[in-house]
């Protein structure tokens, strides 16, 4: 492979080209791990239970052209290895923020991207993202830049260095798009999803069944992602998503049997309604609530959906790195999850909210795993 890698033409050897060669010869799962079961379903061991890793906030690629942009990075890396490691979920979800593109001047965003689905792909544990207001978001001229020393040198990730073509390495950014294709093309474990076109410019509105081995055809559980919004367009569900969500969930789960569970970055404003008063006390249960909720900017009527559903039993979001709390709203639950990413705001102890479904009978418990191992703030979501 590598033989053959420099015997090619490199005046017309694409950057696509050089990312997909790239991991494939350096990635533990690569392109030939290829999914056995249908893309929207995953199968659970008859009888066992289902546990899913939240990773929000991680902020990839934060001043990318300092020294310690780099550093928080790696820092990240230890705190999802180090869940990993003591949780071995069965399942990760991207809760947003995955980058900070706005920091990230070069075209190759999802180079970073990739920086932060490592640790979950090396244990080849399947995964799947939503988008937050920081992923896409434009690249921002530091005013600084324009005194002297001036305008750095561009760093390219360090896993572009076997890559030619300087070109690629310029101020330009990512969009939506381009790193929702380059996720779910060059990794066979993701589950990832671009979503119907006539929702963009939202793009990762897709629904994922947990069936059981035994029984394929059997729903246990129903999880929906949905794009909140921000950076290239408003921080927003719009009304075409929640009819989009409105007739999925109907078609999928006419009489509301099956258990849906929901995941979007930005909080709505229901979040403000249940928001603890400066302690955070019961029925809700937490540890940080250290900050006002920053909520999208309009609500076109997901949250009715939602609550009129007697089957979604809880929503899932990031954002604020300062909460991490879970607080009941009418028959479901509005939770947070824990910022895990050096990069973003906040001094705050880093870690990741833990899911974990039961089939028989059905329950939804959760609580926070902190990078330094210790457990707290456990939730019975669903009885």
């Amino acid at each position: 492979m590598a033989k053959s890698f420099r015997t090619k033409n490199l005046e017309t050897i694409s950057f696509v080209d050089c990312v997909v060669l790239y991991l494939q010869l350096t990635s533990t799962v690569g392109l030939l791990d290829l999914r056995t079961e249908p893309e929207n379903q995953i199968q659970v061991r008859p009888g066992a239970s289902f546990k899913i890793a939240l990773f929000a906030d991680l902020h990839f690629g934060e001043a990318a052209s300092t020294d310690w942009g780099p550093t928080q990075d790696a820092n990240s890396i230890k705190v999802m290895s180090s869940v990993l490691d003591d949780e071995t979920p069965d399942f990760v979800v991207y809760l947003g923020d995955v980058i900070t593109a706005n920091n990230i001047a070069i075209a190759n965003a999802s180079l970073y991207w990739d920086q932060a689905i490592s640790p979950t792909r090396a244990r080849r544990i399947p995964w799947a993202s939503v988008f937050g207001n920081h992923d896409d978001a434009p690249f921002e001229w530091p005013l600084e830049w324009f005194s002297p020393p001036g305008i750095p040198p561009l760093r390219c990730p360090s896993n572009t260095s076997s890559c030619p073509g300087e070109e690629d390495c310029r101020f330009r950014g990512t969009g939506r798009l381009e790193l929702m294709k380059n996720e779910v093309e060059l990794n066979g474990l993701s589950h990832s999803r671009n979503g119907p076109k006539e929702l963009w410019p939202s793009v990762s509105n897709y629904v994922l069944q947990l069936s059981s081995s035994e029984y394929p055809h059997s729903a246990v559980a129903f999880l929906y992602f949905l794009d909140s919004g921000g950076g290239s367009y408003p921080e927003i569900i719009s009304n075409a998503q929640a009819e989009w969500f409105n007739n999925k969930s109907q078609h999928n789960n006419p009489d509301s049997r099956v258990p849906e569970i929901v995941f979007w970055h930005i909080p709505s404003k229901a979040y403000k309604k249940v928001a603890p008063f400066f302690r955070i006390r019961k029925p809700c249960v937490g540890s940080i609530n250290e900050e006002e909720i920053a909520a999208q900017e309009a609500e076109t009527g997901i949250m009715k959906l939602l609550v009129e559903r007697s089957s979604v039993k809880a929503v899932f979001v990031g954002h604020n790195h300062g909460l991490d709390w879970c607080c009941p709203y009418k028959e479901l639950w509005l939770c947070f999850a824990r910022h895990t990413g050096y990069g973003g705001y906040g001094n705050w102890a880093r870690g990741a909210r833990i899911m974990e479904i039961s089939q028989q009978p059905f329950s939804i418990r959760s609580w926070i795993r902190m990078e330094n191992g210790l457990v707290h703030s456990e939730v019975v979501l669903s009885p």
